[in-house]
């Protein structure tokens, strides 16, 4: 029967456990927790930092609280106070986007993962206190699992291998989101453009409807002339409407990856995107660059060899899954007797009966080839995704070039050509509209043609260094249905 003592507490620990076991157990455990990992200063940043300076020139940070995102603050105001470059979105986005800063966050959890698993398992301890007759027997035992201090260096090991996968995670999140946010710019830009272009266009065929209806009510012009006028004006207006509509929806996804809100919405865009560069780039090395340092290439590989890690370990305790050692001290108060303390230690050992470890090995052989099968499918892919990036961007080059060099250029040629005709009466009005439209659509695919390729250029450097790789660009629907009627 269970008698319990007031000074029971006093008791248990009033003598110190004593380990007259393998003392090498306590050597072990020693050295190993000098090797045990620490936490960095930065949560893994600076690595991620390193990997992103090489492959482009802007500023990275993790804020670890509400002191370095004010911190970031004059900076941010300082890029949106000016018209809104590329380069300065792209920078805006990756100091205030919080869906990065939450991307940062996992890293840091990655390394609380890394130092988890290079500490060594926590000793267990037991007490049982049996008391009856008169006499009482108290029992304390720690223990600690020596097959996981045995494998402790190769578990960490492949814990920190799965750290700088996660570093590599989160550099190409950082990517993602630079990429992201220059292409979002480059559709805002390229919407903004249609608008102003539609609204000029849209001022003129104001002034031309409103002077057919004067020349109708004179009888300078006919119904007829007066009604093209008039219906080539309300096409031009429902056209802006919609294009206003798109410009505002490719805004406000620059606004969301930027994470702006309140007085920071009312930065400034350009009017139009830059002018094409003189020359395209070279395809030279495009493969090798992108197989050098594409960072998905690198994670798959990473966790390829953390496999084979696990691999091995899994093969090297197949057959012991489990063996605890235990430092036991008993202390035993017989009626009318001497108090005796005894001590000694115990083992505990898993005995494969059943399962003798060929299930874990075969499942961590099998992850180990699914591994290596998706990085040499990765590889060739990066190779064919560089190479696909590059046509697509000397393709979207010409195309952009050929509008700037001839069709704009023959177009106003033909339009100015037209107005000469017109006002020696040789062309009616419907001809003109006829030709207004043309250049009109002519016009808006010439900016089409600039954003296309700008995508195309965002797109070739993702394939290349990493990031998200984007499909071709759909063309603008600003301007629909505005090519002459047939019926005319």
């Amino acid at each position: 029967m269970f008698r319990h003592s007031p000074c029971l507490a006093r008791q248990l620990w009033s003598r110190p456990v004593i380990f007259r076991g393998p003392r090498w157990i306590v050597v072990l455990l020693a050295a190993v927790l000098q090797g045990c990992a620490s936490f960095s200063n930065d949560g893994g940043m600076a690595e991620v930092k390193g990997l992103a300076a090489e492959r482009m020139p802007f500023e990275v940070a993790a804020f670890r609280g509400d002191e370095d995102a004010a911190e970031a603050r004059p900076r941010i105001d300082a890029l949106l106070k000016r018209p809104l470059t590329a380069d300065a979105a792209v920078q805006v986005a990756l100091l205030n986007n919080r869906d990065l800063q939450a991307a940062y966050n996992v890293l840091g959890m990655a390394e609380a993962r890394r130092v988890r698993a290079s500490l060594p398992p926590n000793p267990t301890f037991s007490l049982s206190h049996i008391s009856g007759g008169g006499g009482f027997e108290i029992e304390r035992q720690a223990a600690i699992g020596i097959l996981a201090l045995a494998t402790l260096p190769a578990r960490a090991d492949i814990a920190g291998d799965r750290f700088y996968q996660a570093q590599l995670q989160a550099t190409a999140e950082t990517l993602r989101v630079a990429t992201e946010a220059r292409r979002a710019w480059v559709e805002a830009v390229a919407e903004r453009a249609v608008v102003i272009f539609l609204a000029q266009a849209q001022e003129s065929a104001s002034t031309t409807s409103e002077l057919s209806k004067r020349l109708n009510e004179t009888g300078a012009i006919n119904k007829l002339e007066q009604a093209r006028n008039q219906v080539f004006h309300a096409e031009i207006t429902a056209q802006l409407c919609t294009a206003k509509r798109r410009a505002e929806a490719a805004r406000e996804r620059l606004i969301r990856l930027m994470g702006l809100s309140g007085n920071d919405l009312a930065f400034r865009l350009p009017r139009e995107l830059p002018p094409l560069p003189r020359k395209p780039r070279a395809s030279a090395n495009i493969e090798v660059d992108a197989v050098a340092h594409r960072l998905d290439l690198q994670i798959a590989r990473i966790e390829l060899e953390a496999l084979a890690k696990s691999y091995g370990l899994t093969n090297a305790t197949r057959f012991v899954s489990l063996l605890n050692v235990a430092g036991i001290s008993k202390h035993l108060q017989e009626p009318g007797g001497d108090p005796v303390t005894e001590t000694g230690f115990g083992a505990e050992l898993q005995i494969p009966v059943f399962d003798f470890g060929e299930t874990n090995v075969r499942e961590a052989e099998q992850a180990y080839r699914q591994a290596f099968n998706r990085l040499s499918a990765k590889a060739t892919n990066v190779r064919s995704e560089a190479r696909q990036a590059y046509q697509s961007y000397r393709s979207a080059y010409e195309v952009a070039q050929r509008y700037q060099r001839e069709v704009l250029p023959l177009r106003k040629l033909i339009s100015d050509e037209m107005l000469l005709r017109y006002n020696a009466m040789q062309v009616d009005v419907f001809a003109l509209l006829v030709d207004a439209r043309a250049r009109i659509q002519s016009t808006i695919a010439a900016i089409d043609a600039n954003r296309d390729f700008r995508l195309a250029e965002a797109a070739l450097a993702a394939a290349i260094v990493g990031g998200t790789t984007m499909p071709p660009a759909e063309a603008s629907g600003a301007v629909a249905a505005l090519a002459p009627d047939a019926s005319h």
